[in-house]
């Protein structure tokens, strides 16, 4: 049997293939969240610090920053909470239920239609 040649040996390069540096403009690369702000976990290859790909997709929520990383507690399961040190190009703002939820429609008069 081979033995490993690390972690993330073979693993990262195709993470790259949708995140060109071309692609990421300077408003995804330059971002900032308040404590308390829901963000998902999505690592992007041409950067390094990559967070393990089994927290891919997780969302967590904002508790701290250190330096240019945030500290971000995730829940593993129904009872354990664990907290990432992720930096700022992995993480993707969540848009919450009660901002994208629409305001019920205005009801009109409605005016009797004459009888012929």
């Amino acid at each position: 049997m081979e033995r490993s040649h690390g972690l993330f040996s073979g693993r990262t390069r195709h993470l790259a293939r949708h995140h060109k540096p071309s692609k990421l403009g300077l408003t995804k690369l330059v971002k900032s969240f308040e404590i308390g702000d829901k963000v998902a976990i999505v690592p992007k290859g041409n950067f390094r610090n990559i967070p393990h790909p089994r927290y891919r997709g997780k969302v967590g929520v904002v508790k701290g920053k250190r330096g240019d990383a945030y500290e971000v507690e995730i829940w593993v399961s129904k009872t354990t909470r664990r907290l990432l040190i992720v930096p700022q190009e992995h993480l993707e703002p969540v848009s919450s239920k009660k901002e994208t939820t629409k305001e019920p429609a205005k009801v009109t008069e409605q005016v009797p239609m004459k009888q012929q």
